[in-house]
Order: C-alpha cells, then structure tokens, then sequence
C-alpha cells in the first residue's frame, strides 16, 4: 500500500513536542512540596521527643536533675508551645545570669530577649509572684523574729533584682507578727527618699507597735552607706518616743543581705 506522504505530515505535526529541558524542573517542582512537609515533621518530632525526656527525667529526679536552662525550658513549653525553647532559655540566663535574675528582670527587658514577647514575659512575672505570695504566707501573722530565715528569702526574692532602689517596711504587732507589708517609696539605682514621719504615721494608724525597715542595693553590693545609716538613725529617734520599735534595718543584694542590728548600728 502506497503511504500517503500528505497524512504523515499532518501526524507529525499533531503529535506534542516533548522538551527534555522540562523534565528536571518539574520533577523538582513535584518534589519540593514533599521535602517541605517533611523538614517540620521531623524537625516537629525532634522537639516533642526532646520535650518528653526532659519531663520525664524531671518527673523521676525533680529539679536537681535539672540545669536552671532547662527548669526555664520546661516552663516555656506551654507557652511556646511549637518552637525549640532551649535557645531562648539560654539566651535568658546568659542576659540576666541566674534564674532569680530572669523571673526579677522587668518586663521591658525581658522583651529585650529574642523570642520572647509580651506573653511570656508576663507569665514570668507571674511566676516570679507566686513564688513571693508562697513565701510571704510563710510570715504572715506569725512571729517575724524566730522567722528570720523566712523573712529574708522573701525580701530577697521580692527585692534583690529591682532595677531602682525600693524601701520596704514590714509593720509587727505586740508579738512581733507581721500584720502589714507595705513599699513606702520607689527610688532611683542609688537613693530613695524616706521620710521618718510618714513611717511612724503608718505605723500608728496600723496599731503596729515595730518595725523593720528593708531596701535593696541595685548595685549588687549590700554594704550601708553613710546615708543608710544616717537615715536609720532618724527613724529610730522619731519613732522611740511613741512606742514605736525598729528592730532592724536589712540591705538586700543580689548575692547577700546586711542586717544592721548584726553589725550593732542599732
């Protein structure tokens, strides 16, 4: 049979051409949506398997398992709950050194840290809180003095890492309970204003019948000033002659505390 030159011509030109050029772009295009549900995946897995031992290992030898990095991890967990959170807890304790620096640090600071925002600034603050709400139940209506132990972890805890200069008083009745805990004055990183009468006012309008005064040294180091001493002095002078005791006046530092009845300044 004959061909026909003419229908040859036309197959040819109906049949698609097939460019190799185009193989390899679009196997990789085909391809790349399965490499990219793979990465998270695995990288997903890594993190919750990660998650897991560290609860575990802290389940069955609590915190002294533990490095204070990942304590601050296992509380970053739920609050961010699909990332690696060892970075940023390292990154925390590398900006503020210890864990009582983090939970002390302001919120503004905080924020200073990649990876951590409003959210989880706040709830360490909150837990920052809990942790002086637990220890002050631990003084409330109970003998200050025979707590003495007590009473310094908590202003410690409340004061040691104030970026200003803070002045406490802690108001006792006769039996030396604690009935009031209150901030008479908020300063700058190296003074604050006190005032003996506004003192010895609150003191009489609480019934309190002594004292303790408490301030934190931003600067570390708890050592009395001449001014510290100064100022002690007058508040004891003003309040002696209305039955008014101050049993003490304590300097909080970051690594330590100065009580000046111990140095017998009172």
């Amino acid at each position: 049979m004959p061909l026909d030159g003419g229908g040859a011509a036309d197959a040819l030109e109906e049949a698609p051409v097939f460019d190799e050029r185009l193989f390899f772009p679009t196997q990789a295009a085909k391809s790349a949506p399965t490499a990219a549900k793979s990465a998270p995946a695995n990288a997903e897995a890594d993190y919750h398997g990660h998650r897991e031992r560290l609860r575990n290992r802290y389940r069955d030898g609590g915190d002294a398992a533990l490095a204070d990095y990942e304590i601050l991890e296992l509380l970053l967990f739920r609050l961010i709950p699909r990332r690696d959170t060892k970075p940023i807890a390292k990154a925390l304790l590398t900006r503020f050194g210890t864990l009582g620096g983090v939970f002390g640090a302001p919120v503004s600071l905080l924020k200073e840290v990649k990876g951590v925002g409003d959210a989880v600034a706040l709830e360490l603050k909150l837990v920052a809180s809990v942790a002086q709400r637990m220890l002050k139940s631990e003084l409330t209506g109970k003998p200050v003095l025979s707590s003495w132990k007590s009473l310094i972890d908590y202003c410690h805890t409340a004061m040691a890492h104030e970026a200003r200069e803070q002045f406490r008083l802690l108001f006792l009745d006769k039996r030396n309970a604690l009935i009031a805990d209150e901030v008479q004055g908020l300063g700058t990183v190296d003074h604050t204003p006190v005032y003996p009468r506004e003192v010895v006012k609150r003191a009489l309008e609480l019934s309190a019948t002594a004292v303790i005064l408490v301030h934190n040294h931003p600067s570390g180091d708890p050592t009395p000033s001449r001014a510290d001493i100064d100022m002690t002095k007058t508040i004891i002078d003003t309040a002696k002659p209305l039955g008014i005791t101050v049993h003490d006046h304590v300097i909080i530092g970051k690594n330590g505390h100065v009580s000046f009845r111990a140095l017998r300044l009172i």
